[in-house]
């Protein structure tokens, strides 16, 4: 997963300084619990595809945060907090995996939990996120658009 994740040193507000110097338009968390089959599902037949990762690297700062983590890491506000408590006291994530996108400002603009079915629906969440349709409509109608238009 090397050619994924970003190393990070597990603080946000860092992790979003750079994003904005290399020019990117948010930050990506994969939520994981290591016990998880639909994490390793999606590293093993998603996240490990070359379109994926170029797409999401091109775009994104990409970070990966352990749900039952006690490893502290420092939130957007420059708050220092273990990883299992920004996870679930912060963002309520309950269930694994959850690709949460936040804007530089440390916004979240997608919360999406499970895995997606193919490798196109997570390069849509992604095209979601860049486009700014999250602005006007939930990805499930984008997703729907697209999978219609796929067919034709």
């Amino acid at each position: 997963m090397e050619h994924f994740f970003h190393q990070s040193f597990n603080n946000l507000q860092e992790e979003a300084e750079l994003a904005r110097e290399e020019g990117k338009i948010g930050i990506l968390v994969m939520f994981n619990d290591p016990d998880c089959p639909w994490c390793k599902k999606m590293k093993a037949t998603v996240l490990n595809q070359v379109p994926v990762q170029e797409f999401y690297r091109k775009h994104f700062r990409i970070l990966h945060l352990d749900t039952r983590g006690d490893t502290m890491m420092t939130n957007f506000q420059g708050e220092e907090i273990a990883e299992k408590d920004f996870a679930l006291l912060t963002h309520r994530v309950r269930a694994t995996p959850v690709f949460m996108f936040f804007d530089l400002d440390g916004n979240v603009t997608l919360k999406y939990t499970g895995a997606t079915r193919s490798v196109d629906e997570f390069l849509w969440m992604g095209e979601f996120i860049l486009n700014g349709e999250y602005k006007n409509t939930k990805f499930s109608r984008y997703k729907s658009e697209r999978l219609s238009k796929s067919k034709q």
